[in-house]
């Protein structure tokens, strides 16, 4: 058989979306996502060093609806990825293979973290005096 007759892998086209592969994608795009949001809290770090003017610069674009916006979605994403690790911390002790453990796991996971998202921005909402 030469190189050219070898079998092709599969594609992801080809799979009936599962609610272990959405959460395994999510997983992969929220770390990524997260690595993005230290970017942000560096460069607001760096303008808190730099100085009143600069600090205030970064404060006014995270006090729009984008930046209020990005915030709470790399807030998600944290609460997703930790969530998600615990989820898998369980799997690396051989807990929770089975089908429906997996998707009870996941619902829970997704259920978690939207709950401790809302949660941390309410309290941060309150611990400001915003309520």
């Amino acid at each position: 058989m030469s190189a050219n007759e070898r079998p092709l892998s599969p594609h992801l086209g080809i799979y009936k979306p599962e609610w272990t592969m959405v959460l395994s994608i999510t997983h992969r795009i929220t770390g990524a996502g997260l690595a993005g949001g230290v970017l942000l809290m560096v460069g607001w770090l760096l303008a808190l060093a730099s100085g009143q003017e600069a600090f205030d610069a970064v404060q006014a674009f995270i006090g729009t609806w984008f930046g209020r916006l990005l915030l709470f979605g790399w807030t998600w994403a944290l609460f997703f990825h930790f969530c998600n690790g615990i989820r898998h911390l369980g799997w690396d002790i051989g807990w929770g293979f089975e089908l429906d453990a997996a998707r009870n796991t996941g619902y829970l996971v997704a259920l978690a973290s939207v709950g401790l998202t809302v949660l941390a921005w309410v309290v941060g909402y309150a611990s400001m005096g915003a309520f």
